[in-house]
């Protein structure tokens, strides 16, 4: 009976789950109205600008709905999923890709508003992500 609850079980978390997931914190969190006392509103991050000879560049600024801090391949980047009304890889989600020497210490958490500047690349799960040039955690 376990093995079949483990096939039937992932032990982590497949990529649409934690997509899943993040709509649905987004949906949660777009009905706050700018409460003062939520987590993440009590101040923005400076905003991130892109270089002027990148044209694939897009900037986006939001609350973090996912964090993921240890990196499967062991290149030491980060990756964050926030809420975006611009939506660069889903409809009100942007993930971002923040390579090691960028990589903020501490790491932000879930709620936190950070910006972000780079160009738009694919991922590895094939969606559209911002990878990084320029990061601003709020209150850093």
């Amino acid at each position: 009976m376990t093995g079949a609850r483990s096939s039937t079980f992932p032990r982590t978390p497949s990529p649409v789950a934690i997509v899943l997931v993040a709509i649905a914190a987004a949906l949660l969190g777009a009905g706050c109205g700018g409460d003062a006392s939520a987590p993440g509103t009590e101040s923005r991050p400076r905003p991130s600008h892109c270089p002027a000879s990148l044209s694939s560049c897009r900037t986006a600024e939001g609350r973090i709905l996912y964090v993921e801090r240890v990196d499967p391949d062991g290149d030491g980047d980060a990756h964050f999923v926030i809420a975006d009304p611009q939506g660069i890889s889903l409809p009100g989600i942007t993930a971002i890709d923040v390579r090691r020497g960028l990589r903020p210490d501490p790491l932000p958490g879930i709620g936190d508003r950070i910006s972000a500047a780079g160009p738009v690349q694919t991922g590895s799960y094939g969606q559209s992500q911002i990878h990084a040039l320029e990061l601003h955690v709020a209150g850093g």
